[in-house]
């Protein structure tokens, strides 16, 4: 009878907060069998949330298998996957090193066999398209290996390559690759002369008007040009046959536009006097460029896992080095060695390369999934992780200072070392998980996130956004340069990263009023898409950049009946899959119809939920389902599966894997809806 009384009551308390005021009066929605069904399946059809829920039992799965993956020092870092590129550069690499392991090639060769698509091709993401310069690197590689072109797969890739243009379609940085090897001529490629490097800061273009990630790439690619290496490899590894037309009749002129009066022609007709410099440059400047470009290079490995520790620019730092003399054994080298290969991830017989890693960016994301799941904020293991986060914290000034005139440096990068570049979203992301933690010494975490909230004020872009490495890196006119066809040569302030500093601020007891605050909101409501959906730079694609932006607004305390959050809700509703998730195609980027489409996987589902949660559709049955999906998908390991890229490095040019995020946005999502309905 007690039992009775007791459901009657909650009955009761749960239709009186379900009433809604209508026109005519008061009604109760209507409830269908399938939402009654599942919130029966909830609550383990007790009438109560129980501790043997599906929900529950689904959280504390997710809860256990999270805490496995935490390594002895405190951290969590998941796998970081790239496309198969990497792992055929690192080859090269090894080959233009004379550095070859043999049990190491076989099983990054078939690794990369086994990514080859269906076409022949390989592809820059899981299930995508075939591209030109990646097909070309990974066949390029097999050969070098010794893999006779006569081979089937050999074959079918040829067919690929050739059917999407051959060498000549492939971008700047593979075409130089090719270029050390012989396999391509230096005249095809724009000019990229060290000596931008001299250019001073008040100059319009500058090293420090690229990306960080630009410009670690750029400055020891300036080296490697200057004294274009040559790698000889013999005939049996020669790339003739990827050429559409003889490579004797090959045409290295540079595509212009049909209109003469182009910004995109300018840029070329500089290139051309450019590469007439480079033939035949001023010795004594090309000199102190070299010097220069030296020691800025140097100065950036220290304290780093790697230049930038980012991939590109560790393999381009290594080559440089070697163009300057530096001989196998010398200190700086062998230690560039050891960073790549701290990149690669071995299984039993396959072995691919890491663009980095990514500890300080899993770690605080692991910490706040854990606290919602319902551990304590002094659970031994979030302290362990609470105090290696702030031994990350940037102690030194870098690139970054140029335009933050900050007191003292501060902020967090996203490896394991990365002194010279800490990123605006690390950062943030850090200080919201340290904000909720009791750790021993609470002034010195006190202080860490005063120096990192100060550090971070100061990046905001002139436009009321943040970028992720620098401030006001946004001269748009600079991507039409030849040789910057990589599409990411800025860093200009995107919806996801401003929305992530809106959180940090909510977070740290900031509202509206606040100045920054205001001028964030004003920017992302100028970025907002008409479908009411944001942009996603970092993640992919809109349904990351909106649920980004919508947990950034309510923490901040904006108004959430508000139209264009409504709008927002409503477009992430209307794209839910029938299986009850969400998910959403990288081909997003090029084709904004796609948008919010794709198979359903973990973590885009979480990040609807989480944004749904933030709104007045978090007891939606859109909500509901999405929970059910992570419920019915979940593996006995307590993980989701999740081959999808969800994860974007560059639009439309690298996309990333990042093996955790199956695992804490998942656990996230779960528990913070818990956590509401209880």
């Amino acid at each position: 009878m007690a039992k009775l009384l007791i459901d009657l009551i909650e009955t009761v308390d749960n239709i009186s907060n379900k009433i809604i005021k209508g026109k005519n009066g008061y009604y109760l929605p209507k409830i269908t069998s399938d939402q009654l069904s599942f919130e029966r399946q909830l609550q383990g059809f007790s009438g109560e949330s129980s501790p043997d829920s599906k929900l529950n039992v689904t959280i504390k799965k997710s809860q256990t298998h999270l805490l496995g993956e935490q390594e002895h020092a405190g951290y969590w870092a998941g796998v970081l996957e790239g496309d198969v590129a990497l792992t055929a550069e690192y080859l090269m690499l090894m080959h233009f090193l004379k550095r070859i392991d043999t049990r190491k090639q076989e099983k990054a060769i078939r690794y990369i066999i086994r990514k080859q698509e269906k076409d022949g091709g390989w592809s820059i993401y899981h299930d995508g398209f075939s591209d030109i310069s990646i097909s070309v690197k990974c066949y390029f590689a097999l050969k070098l290996a010794g893999h006779s072109n006569e081979e089937p797969y050999m074959k079918k890739a040829r067919e690929c390559i050739l059917r999407l243009g051959g060498i000549m379609k492939c971008n700047t940085f593979t075409k130089i690759y090719l270029a050390i090897f012989g396999q391509f001529d230096w005249r095809g490629i724009p000019a990229l002369p060290v000596e931008i490097i001299l250019l001073p800061k008040f100059f319009y273009f500058n090293i420090y008007e690229m990306s960080y990630w630009s410009r670690c790439i750029v400055v020891p690619l300036g080296i490697i040009m200057a004294n274009r290496p040559r790698s000889f490899i013999g005939d049996k590894a020669a790339l003739d046959e990827l050429y559409v037309i003889p490579k004797s009749k090959v045409s290295y002129r540079l595509k212009r536009d049909q209109n003469r009066l182009t910004i995109k022609n300018m840029f070329i007709n500089f290139d051309t006097l450019l590469r007439r410099y480079e033939n035949q440059p001023i010795q004594s400047l090309r000199k102190m460029a070299i010097d220069k470009a030296e020691k800025w290079m140097l100065e950036r490995l220290e304290k780093s896992g790697g230049l930038g520790a980012i991939w590109p620019s560790m393999v381009n730092s290594l080559m440089a080095m070697k163009c300057l003399g530096y001989k196998d054994g010398n200190p700086v080298v062998e230690k560039a060695i050891e960073d790549i290969e701290h990149l690669a991830v071995h299984d039993h017989d396959t072995m691919f390369l890491q663009p980095c890693v990514s500890p300080v960016w899993d770690t605080p994301w692991a910490i706040m999934a854990l606290l919602k799941s319902g551990l304590p904020n002094d659970h031994p293991a979030l302290v362990n992780a609470g105090e290696w986060m702030l031994e990350k914290e940037v102690k030194s000034f870098g690139d970054w200072s140029m335009k933050n005139p900050v007191k003292e440096p501060s902020g967090w990068y996203f490896q394991h070392a990365n002194e010279f570049y800490p990123d605006n979203d690390d950062a943030a992301v850090v200080m919201m998980s340290l904000q909720l933690l009791d750790l021993p010494d609470k002034e010195r975490k006190k202080q860490a996130i005063l120096r990192g909230f100060k550090w971070l004020m100061g990046m905001q872009c002139n436009d009321g956004g943040w970028g992720s490495f620098d401030k006001n890196n946004n001269r748009t006119i600079l991507n039409n340069i030849p040789f910057a066809d990589w599409n990411a040569l800025l860093d200009p302030s995107t919806s996801d990263l401003t929305a992530r500093v809106l959180d940090l601020m909510g977070k740290l007891g900031y509202d509206m009023e606040f100045s920054p605050a205001k001028k964030a909101i004003k920017f992302l409501k100028k970025e907002q898409e008409k479908n009411g959906s944001w942009f996603g730079r970092w993640g992919t694609n809109y349904v990351y950049g909106t649920w980004s932006v919508l947990s950034g607004l309510h923490s901040i305390k904006e108004d959430m009946t508000k139209d264009y959050v409504r709008k927002a809700a409503s477009w992430l509703i209307d794209f839910q899959n029938e299986d009850g998730g969400w998910g959403e195609t990288c081909k997003s980027y090029w084709d904004t119809s796609l948008s919010a489409m794709g198979r359903s996987t973990a973590s885009q589902t979480s990040w609807a939920i989480l944004a749904l949660l933030c709104t007045e559709e978090k007891d939606s049955d859109a909500v509901k389902k999405g929970i059910e999906y992570l419920i019915n998908t979940q593996k006995e390991d307590g993980t989701w599966d999740e081959e999808e890229f969800t994860g974007t490095g560059f639009p439309k040019i690298f996309y990333l894997r990042y093996h955790m995020y199956r695992s804490y946005f998942p656990l996230l999502a779960l528990s913070r809806y818990r956590n509401l309905i209880e």
